[in-house]
């Protein structure tokens, strides 16, 4: 029987959705409660109901559960950049280990008895080396920055994330000070009017420099040199700043054109005894400290030695395959995107490393290319976007017959589906291990170590 709206019931909560949203049977019927905590007796609200699930919102936690703690955020809840603040972490790390291991063993047919313990995070907090501000009008008119509401693109203003690193306070102060000093507009998505979108900031951790880069619509800005004349005087780490035009109407942050209106145009920082250029465009791993422990795993699995050549697919500004070249003959990197490209040459050079080879492409073009090439790589390293890899992609890998191939997800669904697709062509997954790269979310990275196992 399919549950009223608004009808009000008691339930206890018995497990987490994939999206961290508590789960409860109410008349046999599952029940999805956001920022509720496994074993909660709650008052349950029902906001929305289908034939066999429905929506629910928490009126009253009767009875809270021991996994439970106080939130440490006022927007909590409100704001779409957290999801367990209300839990403890090995709670959170649970459920991530829990997650993963369901979704191995079910989707990819993977024995559970190869799945390590989750590496959690030595910190929970300030981690974030990148954060995109969405910039907004506060009802009185005053500009402010915040996050999105969770599926939404309602601005919750903020002074503080628990998530983004404390090096970024001073430069959001300065910015807000100058954007209301000039009654300069944000940016109206609906009526594609006003200036400015985002503000977009990125820490350098090891090296303490801070990019500052103005997400507009316009190619400059009124006050520009003033903007930054008080970020110098004020924000004593700023390494340079940063104007990108973006103008045209989508959903897309980061436009394809920048400005560089202080310092050179890009940060430094330190990953795994290398040092990497970030510039706006560049894709560079939010937590660092998380990072070098799931590069150091990756770097393990691919057991390079000293006469094999190593590819590395979607290699963005090389950080992961330039990590392993040391270790490997040849290193070939394939990512579309050109200015990651250039980005990872760059990075390549600034290390010293010669034995390095980019390519721009997508990845099964470049994949058949080198097939065609005649290479034939020891190792595969492949770290692709969300959606995972396509099967055209896992073919051409296949028919290169590397005897290891390392892959590096951030979704442990398309991952476990590649997984499944790769045991048909003889790669069978020898370990994985999760690592938590994003505590307080539900994203959770995994990286697995496939084998050939027979010709």
């Amino acid at each position: 029987m399919e549950l009223k709206k608004n009808e009000i019931y008691t339930a206890q909560i018995t497990d987490y959705t994939t999206e961290g949203s508590g789960v409860c049977k109410i008349n046999g019927i599952a029940v999805f409660v956001p920022s509720t905590a496994v074993g909660d007796t709650v008052s349950v609200k029902i906001v929305k109901s289908a034939k066999n699930y429905a929506y629910g919102r928490a009126e009253e936690i009767i009875s809270p559960s021991n996994q439970r703690k106080e939130p440490d955020c006022a927007v909590f809840g409100k704001c779409g950049g957290c999801t367990f603040r209300h839990i403890d972490y090995s709670a959170e790390l649970e459920f991530k280990q829990k997650r993963v291991v369901d979704t191995m063993t079910r989707i990819g047919g993977v024995d559970s008895g190869l799945i390590e313990k989750i590496i959690g995070a030595k910190s929970c907090n300030f981690y974030r080396n990148k954060a995109q501000l969405p910039v907004t009008a506060d009802k009185n008119g005053k500009i402010c920055v915040g996050f999105f509401a969770p599926r939404s693109h309602r601005v919750v203003p903020l002074d503080e994330c628990h998530l983004q690193s404390k090096a970024f306070a001073p430069a959001i102060k300065i910015f807000l000070e100058w954007a209301n000093s000039i009654n300069i507009k944000p940016y109206d998505e609906q009526t594609h009017t006003g200036i400015l979108r985002h503000l977009y900031l990125r820490y350098a951790e090891k090296t303490d420099e801070l990019m500052v880069c103005i997400i507009a619509n316009a190619n400059e800005l009124r006050h520009e040199k003033q903007l930054v004349q008080l970020l110098v005087d004020n924000v004593p780490n700023l390494k340079t700043v940063v104007l990108n035009t973006n103008t045209d109407k989508t959903n897309v942050i980061v436009g394809k054109k920048c400005r560089t209106l202080y310092g050179d145009g890009y940060i430094t920082d330190e990953l795994c005894g290398l040092k990497f250029r970030i510039s706006p465009l560049s894709f560079y791993q939010v937590n660092r400290t998380q990072a070098e422990r799931l590069y150091g795993i990756a770097a393990e699995y691919a057991d390079l030695k000293s006469d094999e050549t190593l590819i590395d697919m979607y290699c963005g500004t090389g950080t992961i395959g330039l990590t392993m070249a040391h270790n490997a003959k040849k290193l070939i990197g394939v990512e579309i995107i050109p200015q990651a490209i250039e980005d990872a040459k760059k990075n390549a050079k600034f290390n010293g490393i010669e034995n390095a080879e980019f390519i721009c492409a997508d990845a099964s073009s470049a994949a058949e290319a080198l097939s065609k090439r005649k290479i034939k790589p020891d190792c595969i390293v492949l770290d692709p976007p969300r959606k995972g890899c396509d099967s055209k992609l896992i073919s051409t890998i296949s028919s290169m017959s590397p005897s290891r191939v390392v892959y590096v997800s951030c979704d442990p669904a398309t991952l476990a589906r590649d997984i499944k697709i790769f045991s048909e062509y003889g790669y069978n997954a020898e370990k994985i291990t999760p690592v938590d790269l994003f505590p307080r979310t539900v994203h959770v990275e995994c990286v697995v170590l496939l084998t050939k196992v027979h010709n």
